[in-house]
């Protein structure tokens, strides 16, 4: 039967993504909701960038595989999964012109790592920072550029989802049990030490509280279900939405049986309701010290 990872992370980040912006004003990408509030968000393609970023530094992950000898920006003919683990993890798209010997068309190969946009769970209110150029006007006698930057800080939260089978299989590719393990461990690696260079700040990503597991079906049961509520001056995870996830069954798959948390002990206000959703709740470290354990056992490593 096939086997999915699906993974739903709370962490704390400050003004993640930046849209185009107005004139002199640094705009963040935000969401509208019928709340009233703006929430703002870091895509997937800022969380996909940082996790190649750090792929290539800590496990050395070759990201030389595109050019733009087709008129776009692709990756190369001659590299195939096996050459690239951000290929074979998050897909790629190869286009091909008409010619004698060749009919033309795409070849696609489909995202087997699928993330969410991190959405913050607190509302922007309008936080703005003035800035300038001080220091280096006055080294000059010159005036200062001004400008203005909006600015969250806020708890935010995204999900992703692993498919285990695909992993590793690519056509005629179809690289070893070791290796598929090996990269899919990598990867969890990578999301419990995330971070994100922007504006010269490094923001840390890591998980402060993570839930999922290892599931029959590739779905993102807890998407959607992660929010926050101020109880006495802190913070609490609402546990009422990640109940009914964990109270779904389909096909054999009961989703709570195979679910574990890891939390980051002293910053939420209620972990003794946490420590109750399910029967495997641990550090970070041990939530994905099990689950790469349940990777290596599945491909059979």
């Amino acid at each position: 039967m096939s086997k999915s990872i699906t993974c739903s992370v709370i962490f704390q980040g400050q003004s993640l993504n930046y849209g185009e912006g107005i004139g002199n004003i640094s705009e963040l990408k935000k969401l509208t909701r019928d709340d009233g509030n703006f929430y703002s968000l870091a895509t997937r393609q800022a969380l996909a960038y940082d996790i190649r970023r750090l792929g290539e530094e800590i496990f050395g992950w070759n990201l030389q595989t595109v050019d733009k000898s087709k008129g776009t920006i692709q990756f190369k003919n001659e590299y195939t999964i096996k050459d690239s683990i951000e290929m074979d993890l998050f897909g790629y798209m190869k286009t091909a012109k008409k010619g004698d010997d060749d009919k033309g068309g795409s070849t696609i190969r489909s995202a087997v790592a699928r993330l969410s946009n991190a959405i913050s769970l607190e509302p922007y209110k309008s936080d703005m920072d003035f800035l300038s150029n001080k220091g280096l006007a006055d080294r000059i006698g010159e005036h200062p550029n001004l400008a203005n930057s909006e600015q969250h800080l806020s708890y935010y939260t995204y999900t992703i989802t692993i498919n285990l089978d695909e992993v590793g299989i690519d056509g005629e590719v179809v690289l070893g049990n070791e290796e598929k393990a090996k990269r899919v461990n990598q990867l969890l690696d990578i999301l419990k030490i995330l971070n994100r260079n922007i504006r010269g700040r490094q923001e840390n990503l890591s998980p402060l509280f993570i839930v999922g597991g290892i599931y029959d079906i590739a779905n993102p049961f807890f998407l959607g279900r992660i929010g926050l509520e101020v109880n006495k001056g802190k913070f609490n995870i609402k546990t009422s939405p990640i109940k009914d996830a964990l109270d779904v069954t389909i096909l054999d798959c009961n989703v709570k049986d195979n679910t574990s948390i890891g939390l980051v002990s002293g910053i939420f206000g209620n972990e003794e309701e946490i420590h109750n959703l399910v029967e495997e709740v641990q550090g970070v470290e041990g939530f994905f010290k099990g689950l790469k354990e349940r990777v290596n056992v599945y491909y059979g490593v």
